[in-house]
């Protein structure tokens, strides 16, 4: 069963593979959901990550379905050690992040997971319209009633998490422990130009999101599969966002990452999502890539990348071969 890490400046030690919750009550209805939790738990897995905001923009849906679902599963399985990652923020029902909506937010979300306290609580994006000694004073505030344990925030530019981290420690209010960017194999300009340096400096923990750039990296997307042609036909049943996003990526540098994902999958009998998934765990900063599956047999392919250990000169091939060279010069 593979080592759990810890996350910088607490005493959480979570799987290496955070657990996105974004397709719960959404891609994968209740039942489905469950099943992959547990298969996730029975991999020795702890670390589940949604949102209020998950998923409203789905017909039928209204928000919140995700934490519902996970809610659920946490009163019927058992919380023992789960680790609970939740983001406050997005939702239009619950916009921003002034004092008041995160207060409410925060009882909301407690209610829907059916628990009594929420371990990382991200602030889901940057809310310019709230002073930070505000938002960062009511986070602190939830921390000391012990609703949530440790403050997170997510989608922040670098001035500006730079600058909360100096409004927290100016202030002695409770100080972020976790970023959550952008950041994959073929996304990695932001992140490691303007993020990592703040992240490395002030020792936060990192999980990135769309760590499989929307199912690119998982190999799905080749040119003249079936997969492309329904990604590309917005009028089909298997149109989607994600799926026209990850054929985005369906470029000579997107050739060059596949062929060496091959490469590196095949010397090590794993699929190919398990590898970039380890490639961005490698990373300098990087804690625990968050990935969903909406499957059991789709946990199957990334699981593994909790275990596997690239070589250096895997590694390497594997960031030469997405260096995106449009950039350079």
């Amino acid at each position: 069963m593979a080592s759990r890490v810890r996350i910088p400046r607490t005493d959480i030690e979570v799987h290496p593979l955070c657990l996105g919750g974004n397709v719960f009550g959404w891609t994968a209805d209740e039942e489905t959901s469950h099943a992959v939790l547990d298969a996730y738990r029975a991999a020795g897995g702890n670390f589940v990550d949604t949102a209020d905001s998950y998923t409203w923009r789905v017909e039928g849906n209204s928000g919140g379905d995700s934490e519902r679902v996970l809610g659920s599963w946490l009163s019927s399985r058992g919380r023992d050690d789960v680790v609970v990652a939740t983001k406050v923020g997005s939702w239009p029902e619950r916009p921003g992040l002034a004092p008041d909506n995160l207060r409410a937010a925060c009882d909301d979300s407690l209610r829907r997971l059916q628990t009594d306290h929420i371990d990382l609580y991200y602030a889901h994006r940057d809310d310019p319209d709230t002073p930070l000694e505000d938002t960062l004073g009511a986070f602190d505030e939830l921390v000391r009633a012990g609703k949530i344990r440790h403050v997170g925030l997510s989608n922040y530019s670098a001035e500006r998490l730079t600058s909360a981290l100096e409004v927290a420690d100016r202030h002695g209010l409770a100080r972020p422990v976790a970023l959550q960017p952008h950041y994959n194999l073929v996304e990695r300009a932001v992140y490691e130009d303007d993020l990592a340096e703040v992240a490395a400096s002030a020792d936060l923990g990192v999980m990135p999101y769309f760590a499989l750039a929307k199912g690119f990296l998982t190999g799905k997307y080749r040119p003249g599969s079936d997969a492309v042609a329904a990604a590309v036909d917005t009028s089909g049943p298997m149109a989607s966002a994600r799926a026209g996003g990850a054929v985005e990526y369906l470029d000579d540098r997107g050739a060059r990452v596949l062929g060496v994902l091959d490469e590196v999958a095949g010397a090590h009998a794993v699929p190919v999502a398990a590898v970039a998934l380890a490639w961005l765990a490698a990373q300098p900063t990087v804690t625990a890539p968050i990935a969903s599956a909406r499957t059991v047999s789709q946990l199957g392919t990334i699981l593994p990348m909790a275990e596997l250990t690239l070589a250096p000169d895997e590694l390497g091939a594997l960031t030469e071969a997405s260096e995106d060279t449009r950039l350079a010069g």
